[in-house]
């Protein structure tokens, strides 16, 4: 589990360090035991990740979710929160993930595997029971985030996607843009000191919609019971186990902080399978170890002390010990300059500067204003763009018919899209043929910032100073490594056989087995620029879906796990079934069909055969038949009937004639460009989803 249960950790041991809160009142500036109670004119910002907070957005864990969610059981919901914020002077920002994450693959490769698992126990239990399965095996639809995603955009609510790195952004818009607290429900913020972190699994609405509450976590209370320094998280973040230096790693050094007379030692090798300690037991002890290192700016000391156990890897598993530490580090770092404040433009409440003097918020420490530089330059360098709104003034939500319409099928080009010509540089280079990492443990990092998308061997040691760390580097280079991995099995808190307590730390735990597998694929097409500024302006806002902003600018994409049964022989998989959609879209995406008329023109001027381009999108996923260890290699495909025009003719041509191509290249990328499909007057616009999936 690693640095993953640190959140679980905090509510079951440090129960005075969770402590409840209404949100309307810190809104009005009340703070729990008293204090002034006359509204601030301005609102109390919140910046929400989406990302672990899908079921409260959703409406709480209703049996519904399991046969694909209910729109207007949603949209309710999100009617009546948007309400209460509105009427509570709460303005919320909801933060969507968008960005690939390669340097996560290892993660969500693991997260993919559980939730495969989940899907099949809730496909038998409703076989075999004919009742809704328990909430704890909930699985969110793997359109949810979408539809929530749009149902906040239709309520007026604001909402962005990251682009890079997911925590990163969120870390660095909080602090940037003056919010006075995160709702999210994730370890690497509570490591990070996010000042007013608020728990995104505790929010709860009342029925009557006055109320809306949720759980604080006070990290320097969490920091006083463990006897640490909150500039120490960043090492003890390092030493569970992250993304970048995963808990099988330090499986050595966990089992060394223990000791051989620990009443769990004796279940360190069951099975010959890698056993970890549990996580509660790893953290108590890690945080003795933080807490009696005798220099912390010494990494190299520190490093080889806690890999002395370790029988191969060594320097691969220092430097990435270093790049952890340093990833935390510049994470958990205030800012050397004042925040860029976010206009609330649309959300319908007052658009004064945030004063954090008027919010008494329960944890003592508010944002600090003077700090580092940006945190994450690029994806940010947009955040004013990003944030703006849609739209302004925010009707009552309080019923469906208050939703505008305007907009809605508003075309691409008349929507607000920057092209400003100083960004330049397509992003479209292939991946190196080797990506290092596994379902258990990775040395990449995330190589998403660069413009380029190739691996490379990195020469730096990511050294630090005894006076403090380096500044995070902008250069984000995979590292070519040897990794040590073996399978790992979490254990609960029994105690075991309590024989063997001196058994040595067996060889196991430092052996090397095959990595996680990439794949190297052509090299990308070109894409003109007006179309990369506009995807990822776009993708920012949370105007698009972010599939297509990672085929256009990575070639791959992530396909999460859906609710099937894998026993029924009968039916292909959800992946199978719309593969040929996907295809036609890849095609579209890449100009596919101009592409191929160039060549055969070309072909018939020097009278030869044409020589096609095989475009090749990498599709990561879990499913019947298919280990989510390596991506599926699949070809874009033209359309066979006509030939459509490249993509910013489009997206951006303005003619009737173009609304018309984009219709039809919508119609044939679903099989359904049949004349009577194509004619207004047989089909509505608003049944055309509908018939095409019927079709």
């Amino acid at each position: 589990m690693g640095v993953h249960g640190f959140q679980e950790f905090i509510e079951k041991h440090c129960p005075s360090a969770v402590v409840p809160v209404e949100l309307q009142k810190l809104a009005r500036g009340s703070m729990v035991g008293g204090g002034r109670q006359r509204p601030p004119q301005s609102p109390l910002r919140l910046l929400v990740d989406a990302e672990n907070c899908l079921h409260r957005l959703y409406g709480g864990f209703y049996t519904d979710w399991v046969s694909g969610g209910q729109w207007n059981h949603m949209l309710g919901y999100l009617a009546a929160l948007s309400k209460a914020c509105f009427n509570g002077n709460i303005e919320l920002l909801v933060c969507f993930n968008g960005a690939l994450e390669k340097g996560r693959l290892h993660e969500w490769v693991k997260r993919q595997v559980n939730e495969r698992q989940t899907a099949q126990q809730i496909i038998s239990h409703v076989q075999n029971k004919g009742t809704p399965p328990p909430k704890v095996w909930f699985l969110p639809p793997v359109c949810m985030a979408h539809c929530i995603r749009l149902a906040l955009l239709r309520f007026r609510v604001r909402v962005i996607q990251s682009i890079e790195d997911h925590h990163l952004e969120v870390i660095a818009l909080c602090r940037e843009n003056g919010f006075h607290g995160l709702l999210a429900q994730d370890s690497d913020y509570a490591l990070c000191s996010v000042p007013h972190y608020f728990s995104a699994h505790a929010l709860k609405l009342s029925r009557n919609g006055k109320s809306l509450t949720t759980s604080q976590y006070l990290m320097h209370e969490v920091a006083r019971q463990l006897d640490l320094k909150p500039s120490h998280f960043a090492i003890l973040a390092s030493l569970l186990g992250n993304h970048i230096l995963p808990d099988e790693d330090l499986a050595a050094f966990h089992w060394s902080l223990l000791g051989p007379e620990h009443p769990l030692a004796s279940l360190k090798v069951r099975a010959h399978q890698l056993v970890l300690p549990p996580c509660d037991v790893v953290i108590k002890a890690a945080a003795d170890y933080v807490r009696n290192i005798p220099d912390i700016t010494d990494l190299e000391a520190v490093a080889k002390d806690i890999f002395k156990h370790s029988q191969s890897c060594n320097d691969n598993k220092i430097m990435r010990f270093k790049k952890a530490v340093e990833y935390y580090s510049m994470a958990s770092k205030p800012l050397h300059r004042p925040p860029q404040l976010v206009k609330p433009k649309h959300t319908g409440v007052p658009a004064a500067v945030p004063s954090t003097k008027s919010l008494n918020i329960p944890q003592a420490l508010m944002p600090v204003r003077p700090g580092v530089q940006h945190l994450y330059p690029e994806p940010l360098a947009e955040s004013s763009h990003t944030l703006d709104a849609v739209d302004k003034g925010l009707p009552e939500p309080n019923s469906f018919s208050n939703i505008p319409h305007e907009g809605k099928h508003t075309p691409l080009y008349e929507r607000s899209s920057p092209i400003s010509p100083g960004q330049t540089g397509s992003p479209n280079n292939t991946e190196a043929a080797f990506f290092n990492t596994s379902s258990t443990s990775s040395s990449s990092e995330n190589d998403e910032s660069s413009g380029s998308t190739a691996n490379h061997v990195s020469d730096r040691k990511g050294g630090w100073e005894k006076n403090g760390l380096s500044p995070h580097s902008e250069d984000r280079d995979q590292t070519k490594t040897d990794l040590c991995v073996t399978p790992a099995v979490n254990l609960g808190m029994q105690t075991g056989d309590l024989h063997s307590l001196n058994a040595h730390i067996p060889s196991l735990l430092s052996m090397p087995i095959r990595n996680h597998m990439d794949i190297t694929i052509p090299p990308l097409p070109a894409v003109a620029p007006e179309v990369l500024r506009v995807a990822e302006h776009r993708h920012k806002k949370g105007l698009m879906y972010p599939y297509i902003y990672h085929v256009l600018t990575k070639g791959e994409i992530k396909l999460s796990v859906t609710i099937e049964d894998e026993a029924n022989k009968d039916l292909p998989t959800a992946v199978q079934l719309f593969r040929p959609v996907r295809q036609y879209v890849y095609g579209v995406l890449f100009s596919l069909a101009e592409s191929r008329k160039k060549a055969e023109r070309l072909a018939m001027r020097n009278n030869c055969l044409p020589e096609y381009t095989h475009v090749l999108v990498k599709e990561w996923g879990a499913s019947k038949g298919k280990s989510p260890h390596t991506p599926e290699l699949v070809e874009a495909l033209p359309f066979r009937e006509w030939t459509c025009p490249n993509v910013k003719k489009l997206w951006l041509g303005k003619a009737v004639e173009d609304k018309n191509r984009r219709m039809r290249a919508f119609l044939a990328c679903l099989r359904s460009d049949t004349p009577a499909m194509l004619n207004p007057a047989n089909i509505p616009t608003p049944l055309l989803v509908l018939c095409c999936v019927l079709r």
